[in-house]
């Protein structure tokens, strides 16, 4: 109805092309657990995402038909969404995914996001939690509230979460001397626009 709320974003697509989008970003996440997109796709995916988790900890016939539709790598998605995801949001009540906004990756300097599955290998809350921690125990100093809250949100659901996030701070410590001798490695951006070609004329 003209002039009512917008219940989704509609990306500036045609509903076939927002699907296929969704779907092929969905995909994606569940294949790598962690991708980078931008801010508004970010949010859109997360909702089909989380939809997915949902589907997969039913566990009936009929879900499995349902994320059969939407994956694009059916044959190796399912297993997994219904196996190794399934058990490890089993005692989760929700928030399956997170979205963490960072610095834009493209060169046209649009909005972007990081969609991860929590819990996972790649779950950065998790490494910025480890990180803190061990620049905290380095400096001597120690863990104030907001890092506390933090790491009762990395570990409360997690399988052996205190064990894994001291093995990731260990990790961490190791990164920071290396980082001391060598320097941190710069974030490199994605070419948008086509690069000019010096020996192209311009069409007058």
């Amino acid at each position: 109805m003209a002039g009512g709320a917008v219940k989704y974003r509609h990306l500036s697509r045609k509903s076939s092309h927002r699907q296929a989008l969704l779907r092929n970003l969905v995909t994606s996440l569940f294949e790598n657990e962690s991708i980078s997109t931008t801010w508004h796709k970010a949010k859109e995916a997360q909702r089909l995402a989380e939809k997915l988790v949902t589907l997969g900890k039913r566990n009936t016939e009929a879900s499995r038909r349902r994320a059969h539709q939407i994956f694009y790598k059916p044959l190796e998605l399912v297993p997994k969404l219904f196996g190794p995801i399934r058990e490890r949001y089993a005692d989760r009540p929700g928030g399956y995914t997170r979205v963490l906004r960072i610095e834009p990756i493209k060169e046209d300097q649009a909005s972007s996001a990081i969609l991860e599955l929590v819990d996972g290998p790649k779950d950065m809350r998790f490494a910025m939690t480890a990180r803190t921690l061990a620049r905290l125990r380095d400096e001597g100093r120690k863990v104030n509230e907001v890092t506390a809250a933090n790491i009762e949100k990395v570990t409360r659901y997690r399988p052996g979460g205190k064990e894994e996030l001291e093995k990731a701070v260990s990790q961490m410590e190791d990164l920071m001397e290396m980082e001391e001798e060598h320097g941190a490695p710069q974030p490199t951006k994605k070419n948008v626009y086509p690069k000019k070609d010096p020996y192209r004329q311009e069409a007058w």
